[in-house]
């Protein structure tokens, strides 16, 4: 079903109109519009970045591990879906591995910027994508699965995104999120992220759950690299008028190789133990509606 991004009505409401409110969601360069206002400039991220995320994506092994964290909440928790949501796809990494692990799987993806779209149109061809407002979600009860992946720290009004991921998905439907956790790692480097809040264990499962959720997994991930971790963010709090808001993706090669390695022990002793971390620089959240 679909609902009106304007109005919120659902009767009648197609995917380019709503006969409650007269909105019609345009169609520019082959992808649907259903925020137009804030398509292509607005609050909680630069536009300009999704060039150099493309760039650094692949071989970084912060993305890439987060990338089996995600398959693997996907495969443990939710192997029978058929159709799937990526809520701030962004340039498409995560949903193209998504795409490539479920040939079959019915992936859709978005983002609030349509800039960002014509990476993951590139990345992931069978694809349906469109741009929108996560605040104002078009549809009602349409999805078995929906991600966000270090989305929702991007947005003051968190509650009413959780909320309307809960009218999305189908009654018994999943959602994956991953947020960065603990707030005495706030840096220059969130702030250029444009990020409103770290997240403390609890907190994010509290919202999910004042949003009509069941919790069904929760855990700290980036966890045997918090010592690391910390003190980058602690350089990163240091002043500094020529600061490089990539340096966290520009590792040498040793480096970035040895960090990989230790995730992969991390992600191992999660798969083989159930060892759920306490403590780490970012959270994964798995819920059901």
């Amino acid at each position: 079903m679909n609902r009106c991004p304007r109005c919120g009505a659902t009767a009648g409401v197609t995917d380019g109109g709503c006969p409650a409110c007269g909105f019609v969601a345009p169609v520019v360069d082959g992808l649907r519009r259903y925020a137009p206002d804030v398509a292509d400039q607005g609050p909680g991220y630069d536009p300009a970045h999704y060039e150099q995320l493309a760039r650094y994506e692949a071989g970084n092994f912060w993305f890439r591990a987060r990338n089996d964290v995600i398959l693997e909440a996907l495969a443990r928790h939710f192997p029978a879906a058929k159709t799937y949501l990526e809520v701030g796809c962004g340039t498409g990494f995560v949903l193209q591995a998504v795409a490539e692990r479920w040939p079959s799987l019915d992936v859709s993806g978005c983002e609030v910027f349509a800039a960002g779209l014509a990476f993951a149109r590139r990345r992931v061809p069978r694809a349906t994508l469109f741009q929108m407002d996560a605040t104002r979600i078009p549809f009602e009860g349409r999805f078995d699965v929906i991600g966000a992946y270090d989305v929702i720290e991007h947005i003051e009004a968190q509650d009413q995104v959780l909320a309307g991921l809960h009218r999305a998905l189908k009654p018994g439907g999943g959602l994956v999120l991953t947020v960065p956790q603990h707030r005495w790692l706030w840096s220059a480097a969130d702030v250029e992220a444009h990020h409103v809040r770290r997240y403390e264990p609890g907190e994010l499962e509290d919202a999910v759950t004042r949003a009509g959720f069941s919790v069904e997994h929760s855990t700290s991930f980036v966890s045997l690299l918090l010592p690391a971790m910390a003190a980058s963010r602690l350089v990163a709090r240091q002043p500094s008028g020529d600061r490089d808001p990539y340096r966290e993706f520009k590792l040498p090669r040793a480096v970035n190789a040895a960090f990989e390695a230790i995730m992969r022990v991390e992600s191992a002793l999660r798969r083989v133990t159930d060892l759920r971390f306490p403590m780490g620089g970012s959270r994964l959240v798995v819920a059901r509606r």
